[in-house]
């Protein structure tokens, strides 16, 4: 006799049950951008459906997220001025700092993640401090630190250090702690790969490098032991959360993660994955729907705790639609 495994297929109902895997909006964190400016709104046009903000429009797009039923954005700043070491990333009226408080303003119960980096902020777009024409890792820690020390003092909740220099981790939990700042997490972008899906970002944070590229610091594609390393070192000196991005293409470095460390586990849906979806869309070769709910369901099965998705709030409101047609 032959296994009758359709029986569990047979309805929607009976579908939704046995599901081993289930997607809700606490999974999700939605990404903001914002910028300078009075009545901001503008479509990113690589991110369709996302949007620049000035600090005093943020209203509408946190009412979208409450709404939801998502707890937690993370903050991307978009600053006026650069220079070689991105002084207003750490500035208290900096355009990221100014935006946590209003966010706190307005929604206090919302989590707050500030994106912890360099490159928006620097007039070469690297993420760290040039020396010689190199990133000088041991200089740029302490800025990184200082970036994150300016964003928890502004209200964020978390913040998630995406520059992968080495030894960051410890250098901020050691300033956050001297300043009274010991029950602050820290999300560490601890397996972030030089990878060829950040190009709508990089148009809508302007943050591309304007020489080289971040391949000296960010990790190689081909390796998966290497991103272990990274890890357990990152645990190590303090990371509370860690996270693999992208997404889509490490499914197998999520896997791996969770197979191997307790911690939770963030994974980030980057932008070339959303606009693909996006584009194919539009062009009627998939559906967008069904198609982003499969990947961000993949994520999940992978062993992710969290998901950064640009389709958060989409990703809420077709869940609440029900099961596929």
């Amino acid at each position: 006799m032959f296994s009758r495994n359709r029986r569990l297929r047979f309805s929607s109902s009976i579908r939704a049950v046995v599901r081993e895997t289930v997607l809700n909006p606490l999974d999700f964190i939605y990404p903001i951008f914002v910028v300078e400016g009075i009545g901001v709104k503008e479509e990113i046009s690589s991110l369709k459906g996302n949007y620049h903000y000035s600090v005093d429009m943020l209203e509408e797009i946190l009412l979208q997220v409450k709404e939801a039923g998502i707890k937690g954005v993370m903050v991307f700043g978009l600053p006026k001025n650069k220079d070689s070491i991105g002084s207003s990333a750490w500035q208290q009226d900096g355009v990221v700092q100014r935006a946590v408080r209003k966010i706190k303003e307005l929604s206090p119960q919302l989590m707050v993640i500030t994106d912890v980096c360099m490159c928006q902020y620097t007039d070469h777009g690297h993420c760290g401090i040039i020396r010689n024409s190199i990133v000088d890792n041991d200089a740029t820690l302490e800025y990184i630190s200082k970036i994150a020390l300016s964003h928890v003092a502004a209200g964020a909740d978390m913040v998630a250090p995406s520059d992968m220099m080495d030894g960051r981790i410890l250098a901020i939990r050691k300033l956050l702690d001297d300043n009274g700042h010991i029950n602050t997490p820290i999300m560490s972008y601890s397996a972030k790969y030089a990878s060829a899906f950040y190009g709508p970002f990089r148009a809508a944070a302007q943050s591309a490098p304007q020489f080289g590229d971040r391949k000296t610091y960010q990790m190689d594609p081909a390796n998966i032991r290497e991103a272990m390393r990274e890890i357990e070192a990152d645990i190590c000196e303090g990371a509370d959360i860690i996270m693999v991005k992208p997404a889509m293409s490490y499914l197998d470095v999520i896997r791996w993660s969770r197979d191997r460390f307790e911690v939770p586990i963030a994974a980030y849906n980057v932008s070339g994955e959303f606009a693909m979806i996006k584009a194919a869309a539009e062009k009627g070769w998939l559906d967008e729907r069904n198609a982003a709910l499969e990947l961000l369901t993949s994520i999940k099965r992978a062993g992710a705790d969290i998901i950064i998705t640009y389709f958060a709030i989409d990703a809420c409101r077709w869940l609440r639609e029900g099961d596929e047609k």
